[in-house]
C-alpha cells in the first residue's frame, strides 16, 4: 500500500508538470484539428519528453490505460486510463488557439497582451520577456543609434531567442520606418524584404525554435520556408558564449557583418 501511494504521488507529479507544459506545445505545434486523441501524433517523441517530463508511451498509459507488472507482487493488472477529462481537454486547446489567432497580429498596437501572457513559466528556460521590456529593449536600441531601422542594409540578430518576440518588434519597426516605406511602398514587398534579409535568430532547442518561429512568421507560411534553417536555426548559443566562440558560429552560421 505504501508503495502504491508512492507511484501515485509521482503520477500526480508528472501531471501537473505535463499540464503546464501542454500550452507550449500547442504553441508549438498545434492547429484546430488537435484533440487529446491525437495529442501524442502532433508532437516529435523526443520534444514531448523533453517538455513534459514523461514520453508518449506514458502519456498513452495514463489516458487510454493498459496492463502493468505490480512491483510488489509481480501480478499483471489493468489500469483503466482516462485521468484526462477529454471534453475539458479539447475545449481548452479550442479556447487556447482562438486566443492565439485573436493575439496573432503583433502589427496591432492597439492590443497590449500576447499569447505569451497566457502560457505559465515552464522548468525548462522557457521564460518569456514581457513584451513591455522588449520594447524598451528595442527602444534604448533605437536611442542609442538613431536612423537603425531606415537602413535597408542593416541586420539585426536575435542569438537568445525564447518567444520571438524581440525580433518581430524589431520587424515592426523596420516595417513603420519612413525611409523603407519609400524604398519599398507595398506592404507585402516590404515585410517580404525584412524578414527575407534582416532578421536572423538562434533557439537553444527544438520546442524553443518552434514556438518562436511559428510566432514571428505567423501570417506567411511562404516567407516562413524560405528562411526557416537559413536565418533563424536551432543553437545553444549559451555554450558558444561561454567558450568564446558565439561570434565565429555567427559568421559560420549567418555570414556577413
Amino acid at each position: 500500500m505504501k508503495l502504491r501511494k508512492i507511484i501515485l504521488r509521482k503520477i500526480r507529479a508528472h501531471l501537473r508538470g505535463f499540464y503546464r507544459t501542454i500550452l507550449s506545445l500547442i504553441m508549438a505545434c498545434g492547429d484546430h484539428d488537435l484533440t487529446l486523441q491525437n495529442f501524442d501524433d502532433y508532437t516529435e517523441d523526443e520534444v514531448f519528453a523533453e517538455v513534459t517530463g514523461i514520453s508518449e508511451e506514458q502519456f498513452r498509459f495514463l489516458r487510454d490505460g493498459g496492463d502493468y507488472v505490480d512491483a510488489e507482487t509481480g501480478e499483471t493488472k489493468h489500469f483503466d486510463g482516462h485521468l484526462f477529462d477529454e471534453v475539458v481537454f479539447n475545449n481548452s486547446i479550442q479556447e487556447f488557439l482562438s486566443k492565439k489567432e485573436a493575439l496573432s497580429n503583433y502589427f496591432d498596437e492597439s492590443v497590449y497582451e500576447d499569447i505569451f501572457d497566457y502560457i505559465p513559466a515552464q522548468k525548462t528556460n522557457q521564460i518569456y520577456t514581457p513584451k513591455s521590456v522588449v520594447k524598451h529593449m528595442v527602444d534604448d536600441l533605437e536611442d542609442n543609434n538613431p536612423g537603425i531601422f531606415d537602413d535597408p542594409n542593416k541586420t539585426f540578430a536575435d542569438l537568445y531567442m525564447k518567444s520571438g518576440l524581440y525580433i518581430t518588434e524589431i520587424v515592426k519597426r523596420l516595417f513603420r520606418s519612413e525611409k523603407m516605406k519609400q524604398l519599398y511602398p507595398d506592404d507585402g514587398t516590404r515585410i517580404k524584404y525584412i524578414l527575407e534579409n534582416q532578421v536572423y535568430g538562434f533557439a537553444s532547442t527544438r520546442i524553443i525554435y518552434l514556438i518562436a518561429t511559428n510566432y514571428i512568421f505567423v501570417f506567411n507560411d511562404e516567407i516562413k520556408r524560405n528562411v526557416l534553417g537559413v536565418h533563424f536555426k536551432e543553437r545553444d548559443t549559451a555554450e558558444y558564449a561561454k567558450n568564446g566562440t558565439l561570434e565565429q558560429l555567427v559568421q559560420d552560421e549567418f555570414g556577413g557583418e
